[in-house]
Formats: C-alpha cells, sequence, structure tokens
C-alpha cells in the first residue's frame, strides 16, 4: 500500500517527514544538520517520522549544504597482497571512530589507473586521501593539496616535508634481516626484490648492503632483481636457485616481501632443498601467512594496525589545517618530524631462518 502522500516506489522527502511530525521544512532541516538547535520534543517527533517514512538523507545534499564531506579516498597498489589488505582494513576501523566513511580503490600498479582514481577523488570532493603508491606521485599530491585536498603518503616517507607520510624505516628492516642471516652462519646473501627503483624495494636492498659491508667474510649481496612482487614470481627464482648447485647457491635470502619469499620457500622445498638447512630465508611485512606456512616464516614486521590508524590520525591533521579546526589525534609514540611519522621495524623469527646445517 502506497505511503501516505507519495506514489508505489517513490522516496519520501524532506516535505513528507516535515508534514507527518508536524513541523516546518526547515525544522527537519534543522534536525539533520543542527540537532542542537531543536527542542527535545520536535527532535522526537521528527525522529518517530524519519523512521516511520523510512527516510534517507541526501549525503550528496547535505556535502552541498555544509560544504563539507564526510568521504576520504584510499588508493592502494595491489589488493591481493594481505599486507596492503590488513593496512586498509585498521584505516576503515580508524576512519568510521572518527565518523568518516571511506572509499578504497586499487590502482594494481598502473599509472594510469592510479592518476584516473586521483581525479575521480578529487572531482567528488572527498575529505581528504590516503595513497599508496610505487610511482612519484608527490608532485601531483601537491597540486591537490594546492586545490584543497590535504592527502598522506602512506608506506613511504615523502621527500617533502610539507607532505604528511607514514612509512617504515625500510633501511633498518633490510638491515636486521641480513644481520639475522649473517648471526645464523649464512656468508653468501641474496637479496630478492624488485623494481629496484621503487624506494621502499631500494631501501631495503641498502639496509642488506650495510651489514654485508659490516662483515668482510660475507659475500654479496646477490640482487636477483624480479618485475613483480608475487608469489609467481618468488616461486621463479627459488626455482632457479633450486636448480644450482650447492656451492653457487646463495646460503641466506632475504626477500622483500613475504609474498615473494613464501614463492621462494614453495620452490626451494619443490625442488628438494633444505630450508633453512641449506638456505635460510627470510621475509618483509609479517603477513597473516607467514606464520601459518607449512616452515613458519621469519619476518620483518611492520606493525599494520597502529600504521593504518597513524595515517588516518595524519589525514585529520592536515584537513584541520586546511579548516583551521582541530581534527583528529596522532599518537606521540609515533617517531618523526611534523607531518611525517616513521615506524621502527621489528624481526620475528621463525623457523623458516634458523639454521639446522652450518
Amino acid at each position: 500500500m502506497p505511503r501516505q502522500g507519495m506514489g508505489q516506489g517513490a522516496r519520501p522527502g524532506i516535505r513528507q517527514v516535515a508534514a507527518r511530525a508536524g513541523v516546518a521544512v526547515g525544522t527537519v532541516s534543522a534536525y539533520l544538520n543542527h540537532p542542537d538547535r531543536v527542542s527535545a520534543e520536535r527532535a522526537r517527533r521528527i525522529a518517530e517520522a524519519i523512521d516511520e517514512l523510512g527516510f534517507v538523507p541526501s549525503s550528496a545534499g547535505r556535502q552541498l549544504r555544509l560544504g563539507v564531506s564526510s568521504l576520504i579516498g584510499y588508493l592502494s597498489p595491489d589488493v591481493s597482497n594481505p599486507h596492503f589488505s590488513e593496512i586498509a582494513q585498521e584505516v576503515e576501523y580508524r576512519a568510521e571512530r572518527l565518523g568518516m566513511t571511506v572509499f578504497f580503490a586499487h590502482s594494481h600498479g598502473d599509472p594510469e589507473r592510479e592518476d584516473a582514481y586521483l581525479e575521480a577523488f578529487e572531482q567528488r570532493q572527498v575529505r581528504g586521501l590516503l595513497v599508496s603508491s610505487f610511482e612519484p606521485i608527490e608532485s601531483r599530491l601537491a597540486a591537490m593539496r594546492e586545490r584543497g585536498t590535504p592527502s598522506v603518503l602512506v608506506g613511504r616517507r615523502a621527500c617533502d616535508e610539507r607532505q604528511p607520510s607514514v612509512s617504515i624505516d625500510d633501511v633498518s628492516g633490510g638491515r636486521q634481516a641480513a644481520e639475522h642471516l649473517i648471526e645464523q652462519g649464512c656468508h653468501r646473501l641474496a637479496f630478492v626484490g624488485g623494481p629496484l627503483p621503487v624506494q621502499q624495494v631500494a631501501d631495503r636492498l641498502d639496509g642488506v648492503r650495510q651489514a654485508t659491508d659490516a662483515h668482510p667474510g660475507v659475500g654479496g649481496p646477490e640482487v636477483i632483481e624480479v618485475a613483480e612482487r608475487s608469489i609467481a614470481a618468488g616461486r621463479a627464482v627459488g626455482a632457479a636457485l633450486a636448480a644450482r648447485s650447492a656451492a653457487d647457491r646463495p646460503d641466506g635470502v632475504f626477500a622483500a616481501n613475504d609474498v615473494l619469499a613464501l614463492g621462494v620457500l614453495q620452490a626451494l622445498v619443490a625442488g628438494g632443498v633444505s630450508v633453512p638447512g641449506r638456505v635460510a630465508l627470510v621475509g618483509y611485512d609479517d603477513n597473516e601467512f607467514a606464520e601459518a606456512s607449512l616452515i613458519p616464516l621469519t619476518s620483518v614486521r611492520a606493525r599494520h594496525g597502529d600504521f593504518g590508524a597513524a595515517a588516518v590520525d595524519l589525514l585529520f591533521e592536515a584537513i584541520g589545517r586546511e579548516t583551521g579546526a582541530s581534527a583528529g589525534t596522532a599518537s606521540a609514540q609515533h617517531e618523526g618530524a611534523v607531518g611525517q611519522r616513521v615506524f621502527a621495524p621489528e624481526l620475528i623469527v621463525r623457523e623458516s631462518s634458523r639454521r639446522l646445517t652450518p
């Protein structure tokens, strides 16, 4: 049966709510946008009318009236990587607690797709942006910031101190991984990662080189570059390593992320190479599959939960600067300059790197 005053299937509007509650249209508008200005009795009647009619306020209309969006955008490069999905989950939880809704988009590492999403976010006037990218993107974010859309670079430290960012000390992470392998008796280290121009990859390799340079008796690192950090790429590397003679094979391998490391692990074991007996292996990110692997994977942990929350908090600080209001807070435990948060990684040692054979 059609609701009073509406045709079959029509959505109730603000006028129908006002008529049902016995108040002026302006009073309903005030209730939706400034509820503190409406008396308790009128607020009760309007709430009952909204419930009875099934009225849904238009967020787009509210944004036009108030000039404020309740949306933030999050652009990530790889939805299939558990590292990014874990960060996205914490971003969503944190934003929700702060009264914001997150729109997620995934560039799949495609610069053109990334650019299109950034343009779409800006056109929709999101309140701010969280951006994870392997591409040079700071100039684009700076231009958007000048036009009123603040952002936080997630996953690597910004070069421009005016660009907020949340990152991991990847040089320290690479150094910890290599030092651990050396402590386990490894003398021929290899680094698996790529593309090498990606800042995070380059920093992890730099950390490995710092460790090997500090130990003259340790060779390498042998650098094995891959086009993508995937299970398939890791399997291809692992199969090639398994095909080598023991004398030519590295006895310690550090992969730039856990997905790569797990692929290497699978192929080494399938090729009859003992892990960690003949090859000790370390990954990076400590994703959910690292501990669950048949041979639990040693990995460098990047503290996903705090990481995502810090990114949202930094964005709210940036939004506050844009609007001249105080918005959000950032935990004092995070290190770095104003607008920059750098997390210290932690090595989590498991069976894949505990050497059984010298």
